[in-house]
């Protein structure tokens, strides 16, 4: 693959991975390169009803994108395709995908699951893709109470598995924080080793297309996109 691959994911459920998909992806598409999306697994939606990657379009642009998986029932994937009697999603699959997207591509996106050990399928996580793929980590992190400690696990845990952390997101940071997120926005890079590459205002997902993306680079790091091009 000539694409450089950055694979997304989260300290959990909920702290705005498909947005700060959105936000990265506007952001290197401002800054002059071809951006592809691929969502390892969707759960939580119906065949003929709008994904993450509908979210990532209505913010971010029209834009290449795959889905190799979904699944309908809102679970992880593994557990959400065996309660629908569904095949897992398989680690070929998701590579194929993202190397079909790479093919025209500067840079391609990868949104996992939930966080680094959520099981994708039996003995699959993100970590074993972004493995594969020889791509790095963008880890999406909250900014308040708890972060220190999920942000730690996660980056260690892909530390143990020999994939490199690019850098953290923070998913949604407040208009007006406090002392908590301050201090957490201080502490994180210095537990974690890893720099905060992007933070994403929050409620950045209720605002339209156009205000999205013209905001977007003020929110990521251009260097983040330096490293992105072979």
């Amino acid at each position: 693959m000539n694409a450089r691959i950055l694979v997304v994911t989260g300290t959990s459920t909920g702290v705005g991975k498909t947005v700060a998909t959105a936000a990265v992806a506007a952001a290197a598409t401002a800054a002059g390169l071809r951006v592809a999306v691929c969502k390892a697994a969707q759960t939580g939606v119906a065949p003929d009803q709008p994904g993450d990657l509908a979210d990532v379009e209505r913010l971010a642009g029209p834009l290449p994108m795959r889905e190799p998986a979904r699944f309908p029932e809102p679970l992880a994937p593994e557990t959400a395709a065996a309660r629908a009697g569904m095949p897992p999603v398989t680690l070929d699959a998701i590579v194929d995908a993202v190397a079909a997207l790479a093919v025209d591509a500067d840079l391609v996106l990868v949104e996992g699951a939930g966080g680094v050990l959520v099981r994708l399928a039996p003995e699959l996580t993100i970590l074993d893709v972004a493995r594969r793929l020889s791509a790095e980590l963008l880890v999406v992190t909250d900014p308040g109470l708890g972060t220190l400690n999920h942000t730690e696990l996660t980056t260690r845990a892909a530390e143990v598995a020999g994939v490199a952390v690019r850098g953290l997101v923070i998913g949604a940071w407040p208009a007006e924080p406090g002392l908590a997120e301050r201090c957490n926005r201080t502490d994180l890079p210095r537990l974690t080793g890893a720099r905060v590459v992007a933070t994403v205002p929050a409620g950045a997902g209720r605002l339209s297309g156009e205000r999205f993306r013209a905001a977007a680079p003020d929110w990521v790091e251009p260097a983040l996109f330096a490293l992105a091009v072979h």
